[in-house]
């Protein structure tokens, strides 16, 4: 894993995972990512590591509660970037696209700011 949107983007498919799926492992990982099985081993492994997830004996991954914090976090980002560009005339697919790019290079501050003027505007909800 190189970069910091990469684990963003690891955590995010794991908590969206697991809102559909009782269980996830990282064949799930792979399947809904189309990464090479070695590729997502690796990133799994460092988020262990970094202790952002937790894998049992039986292969199934869950967040830990600061992977959670931050699985959500990038989620909410998701969220209101898609729902914004929609609001502006994307399409779905535009909008979820770019929302993915958006969402991993915005500051924390920076979305903050534009989440608080959008629902005092009423954009967002």
């Amino acid at each position: 894993m190189k970069t910091h949107e990469s684990e963003e983007m690891y955590l995010e498919t794991i908590l969206l995972l697991k809102m559909h799926r009782t269980s996830v492992r990282s064949v799930d990982i792979v399947e809904e990512l189309g990464y090479a099985k070695s590729s997502v081993s690796r990133a799994v492994n460092l988020l262990v590591k970094k202790g952002l997830i937790q894998i049992d004996a039986n292969g199934e991954i869950s967040l830990t509660q600061k992977g959670q914090k931050k699985a959500e976090d990038v989620y909410e980002k998701h969220r209101v970037f898609t729902e914004v560009f929609i609001r502006m005339g994307a399409d779905r697919q535009l909008a979820e696209d770019n929302a993915c790019r958006v969402e991993h290079v915005i500051s924390d501050d920076l979305f903050e700011i534009l989440k608080k003027y959008l629902e005092n505007n009423g954009t967002v909800g």
